[in-house]
């Protein structure tokens, strides 16, 4: 704290972001819901704000059955319509396509290895990547791990998989920790 004022990293500056960056952005996702969850959502933030996914995020889960991925994996053409028909979510039918594939292929993952969570940390052997960036322009978009697991389910036939969504994905979910130094979150 600076004169009463919390410090956080520089990019969350509405009540919003602050709420994200405080609450979840860094910190470790093992429940299977709740990655594929956000899976979905930085798929589906690709070419926008992660500001714009945060303030749909309620209807996102309302008109996607609270991201329960075994339902979303059984829509079809009629409730793909039914999305693209909803003002309160990203219309972007290649993006809704993408969700029921990537649905589809999150239930193949659990199948093999027990659960996403399993199969997804084992790239970090369970542990977070604690990085010590001075400032966000340090931050790299991707890294060469992004690069590999963006392959490696692309492989599996995941789409808005790409780097860049994976190492946003990787910070969301806590596998990488880039909160920055001097933010009241970095961690020595």
């Amino acid at each position: 704290m600076e004169n009463g004022k919390i410090k956080r990293c520089s990019w969350a500056t509405t009540d919003l972001y602050k709420e994200y960056h405080d609450k979840e952005w860094g910190n470790p996702v093992h429940d299977d819901d709740r990655l594929f969850e956000m899976l979905i959502l930085e798929g589906m933030q690709a070419g926008l704000s992660w500001l714009t996914v945060l303030n749909k995020r309620e209807a996102f889960r309302e008109a996607f059955d609270q991201f329960d991925c075994r339902k979303v994996a059984l829509y079809d053409e009629a409730k793909i319509g039914e999305l693209m028909k909803n003002e309160k979510i990203i219309r972007n039918r290649r993006k809704i396509r993408a969700a029921v594939t990537n649905a589809q292929q999150f239930l193949r993952i659990q199948e093999e290895y027990g659960s996403f969570d399993a199969f997804l940390w084992a790239y970090v052997g369970g542990e977070p990547i604690a990085n010590h960036f001075r400032s966000e322009d340090e931050i790299p978009a991707k890294t060469p791990l992004s690069d590999r697991i963006s392959r490696d389910l692309k492989k599996r036939g995941f789409q808005f998989v790409g780097s860049t969504i994976l190492y946003a994905y990787m910070q969301a979910v806590g596998m990488v920790n880039d909160h920055v130094k001097g933010c009241h979150l970095y961690r020595d």
